[in-house]
Formats: C-alpha cells, structure tokens, sequence
C-alpha cells in the first residue's frame, strides 16, 4: 500500500474512533481531565476535513508522548460551552494545558514534531 493510502486509512480509522492512544472528553470530565500533568487537547468535529488529517498525526504524537503527556480531543459540536469557553471559533484547534493553565495554542492542522516540542517544554 503506497504511503497516501496507509495515511488515509489511519486518518479514517481514527476519524471513526480507532485511535487508541487519545480519549474522549465531555463537559463532566474536561476539567479533571486537564487538572494534573501536561494534557493536549484537540477540538475538533466530525464534518471538519483537516480535522481528520490532525487526527492520524495525533495518534504519532500521543505515543511519542507516552509517560510524560497526554493527547485526548473534544468534539465541539457535542460540547459547544466547552468550545466557547476556551474561545474555540476554528478548528482544528489544538490547546496544550499544564497543570491546568493553557500553556500553548495551535489552531489548524500542525506537523508532529512542533506538538511533540511543545509538548516538551510545557513538562
């Protein structure tokens, strides 16, 4: 299978929920989940194309992170408080959090080694 083919069939089996390594938040949870620890959160939506494309680069990320960060999304179509709270008016936006605090925004599709690196620096 030649590489846009393996891209996009991650891309689509992430998109449908096969990522393992990035949990599901909602407005219960979001808060405890961003509380302790260097967390990236990705807001997104079903409907959004590069939404997809971040979502297989997300799966990279989220092991590459594996002990000292976490990568979990947010769909801001279910959660829209959420959204509007953190200011959310495109997506992909993706926001690293420490200990609570925003400590870093990206907003559309971002390559991989920039989230690892700022993933890094926020631990």
């Amino acid at each position: 299978m030649n590489l846009f083919l393996s891209a996009l069939v991650l891309s689509a089996s992430c998109f449908a929920g096969g990522c393992s390594d990035t949990a599901s938040l909602d407005e219960s949870n979001f808060n405890e989940e961003i509380t302790e620890g260097v967390v990236l959160v990705d807001f997104w939506a079903p409907w959004c194309g590069p939404c997809k494309t971040q979502a297989a680069i997300l799966e990279e990320v989220a092991k590459s992170v594996e002990g000292y960060g976490r990568v979990v999304k947010l769909n801001v179509d279910d959660e829209p408080a959420v959204a509007r709270k953190y200011g959310i008016r495109s997506i992909p936006t993706l926001i690293i959090f420490k200990d609570g605090g925003e400590h870093k925004r990206f907003q559309g599709v971002t390559d991989a080694n920039t989230l690892v690196s700022a993933l890094k620096a926020a631990g």
